[in-house]
């Protein structure tokens, strides 16, 4: 499952390069789009919490859930088309949370 993961990221940067380009204002667009997938997540809290009177409950945490993995995969892909390997900055940046929460 892990290689899926990395492969999916790698995947996905190549197939927008080859459709969209890899220009600054694509690399841009790339990270912005956290940015949707966050608010994805986050609509996707309060339909949960049934925030919105008109709608009442409209999601599970599963479905929160699967809205916060997107916003994960794009993060992966925007390292990648960052130049980088996504597995190598995930890897440190875990190694450092790790260090900070381990006596």
């Amino acid at each position: 499952m892990d290689e899926l993961i990395w492969n999916a990221a790698r995947a996905s940067r190549a197939w927008l390069d080859a459709a969209n380009g890899t220009d600054q204002t694509e690399l841009t667009c790339r990270i912005l789009k956290l940015t949707e997938e966050a608010g994805e997540a986050a609509g996707a809290w309060i339909g949960v919490l049934g925030q919105n009177p008109r709608k009442g409950v409209t999601h599970s945490h599963a479905d929160v859930a699967a809205e916060l993995a997107d916003v994960v995969l794009t993060a992966l892909v925007a390292i990648e088309s960052l130049g980088l390997d996504a597995r190598t900055v995930v890897a440190t940046c875990a190694a450092k949370v790790q260090s900070r929460i381990t006596p």
